[in-house]
């Protein structure tokens, strides 16, 4: 599953970055790596706030939609 569907307060944990590696490096960068826990904070005309490794970060759509996400184990 993508990130871009996750909705505001899920907890997910990023399973595979996809796209150029540019896009993959600078996601990987900010701290979007396999096996790191992402929360949804909020949707801001059509921006995602998400908390990754204790950061928030903005992110457009099209970054979003390249992070994929598997459920947290409880």
């Amino acid at each position: 599953m993508e990130l871009i569907f996750a909705r505001p307060g899920e907890e997910k944990r990023v399973s595979r970055i996809v796209g150029s590696d540019k896009r993959r490096k600078c996601l990987m960068d900010l701290g979007f790596v396999e096996g790191a826990r992402v929360r949804v904070l909020s949707l801001v005309n059509g921006s995602f706030i998400v908390s990754i490794m204790g950061t928030r970060v903005a992110l457009d759509r099209s970054l979003v939609a390249n992070v994929h996400v598997e459920e947290v184990e409880a």
